[in-house]
């Protein structure tokens, strides 16, 4: 029995292969069997963790040779773990990635450069890469207007030769101010005119040739209207209606019971 110990106690070691191979099937029959617990298929766990499904299913099946390279092996395990609510860190950091990873020294490092799974290595080296080219382009564009707004680059001249049709036109354009151009124009007011009923009336008024209302409109009722150009009120009582225009005095229109139609234009303003 001592012969026995002594001679195993000699045995060569796994080689690192080996070793890589022994802890590969080990921490896939575990996530496995989480898995199997939990009632997750692989196709979910592809949702979760945007890994394909045939390295997962490598991972469970301990299959190293259908695996990427090793530092890659552990961050697929770490996401692994973590999408079925383990440690990732802790649950991948056993399985072997160099010589130096098996020495208890290497385990305990936990630097958070040591931490960062191969995918977020992926997006770190994107991210500077977009960092430095939106960087140059703003430079550039910093450059470009700088260069531009500079005051030592003289601008063009405005005085070029002038045909002689454009400086007879612009003498032209030069001795008659706009203000005297608009002075010649006429503006016209806007036209009010207010109904009020003595006694229900047919009544119909037209604004600029719209017609805006045309019916009865019982006792009492006072309404506005307001024309560009011209109103017209016409009714067929003409007695129980009573015209304002431009908020004067209101008037009847006529005699009661008669049909009356009445033209208001809106005057001109100099």
């Amino acid at each position: 029995m001592k012969w026995l110990r002594k001679k195993n106690k000699h045995q060569p070691s796994l080689s690192l292969e080996e070793q890589r191979a022994e802890k590969l099937a080990e921490l896939g029959a575990q996530l496995w069997a989480l898995r199997q617990e939990q009632g997750l298929s692989l196709e979910q766990v592809v949702a979760l963790t945007r890994i394909p499904q045939r390295l997962l299913q490598a991972i469970e099946e301990g299959n190293l040779n259908d695996l990427p390279e090793p530092v890659y092996i552990q961050g697929l395990i770490r996401q692994f773990a973590d999408a079925l609510g383990l440690n990732g860190v802790e649950f991948s950091g056993t399985f072997p990635i160099s010589s130096a990873q098996v020495s208890p020294l290497s385990r305990g490092n936990n630097s958070p450069l040591a931490q960062l799974r191969p995918v977020h290595l992926y997006f770190l080296y994107i991210l500077l890469i977009v960092c430095s080219v939106n960087g140059l382009s703003q430079l550039l564009n910093n450059a470009l207007l700088q260069a531009s707004n500079s005051p030592n680059q003289p601008y063009p001249k405005q005085k070029s030769v002038i045909k002689p049709e454009l400086a007879q036109l612009k003498e032209s354009t030069q001795v008659q101010p706009v203000s005297d151009t608009l002075s010649g124009v006429q503006k016209r007011q806007v036209v009010q005119v207010g109904v009020t009923l003595k006694a229900s009336s047919w009544i119909r008024i037209v604004a600029d040739g719209k017609t805006e209302f045309e019916g009865i409109l019982p006792e009492g009722t006072h309404r506005v209207w307001k024309a560009q150009e011209q109103l017209t009120v016409k009714t067929d009582n003409a007695g129980g209606v009573l015209v304002s225009v431009n908020q004067e005095k209101a008037k009847e229109m006529g005699e009661p019971g008669k049909e009356e139609e009445v033209r208001i234009a809106a005057k001109p303003k100099f």
